[in-house]
């Protein structure tokens, strides 16, 4: 069980700040395809993922990076610096 959080644009897509997912994903690429297969606000948030960025266990990473033994994923978009 893995916690997934979700911010800003992609909260707003996907209708929850957070939840708990089942997974036998072994990249975070992986989870990607299993929640974007699951329904269309799902596959909706993650069209594009060049437009967003991923943090495991609060490390920002990349779509490739492995998920063993992780607790938390989040989704969010890229920060913009003023």
């Amino acid at each position: 069980m893995i916690d997934v959080l979700y911010f800003a644009w992609v909260r707003e897509r996907i209708g929850l700040p957070k939840e708990k997912v089942e997974t036998s994903a072994t990249t975070v690429s992986e989870l990607v395809a299993e929640l974007s297969a699951r329904e269309e606000r799902y596959a909706m948030a993650f069209s594009d993922l060049s437009a967003l960025r991923v943090a495991v266990d609060q490390e920002l990473t990349e779509f490739d990076a492995p998920l063993a033994g992780a607790r938390e994923v989040a989704f969010f978009p890229p920060m913009t610096g003023g």
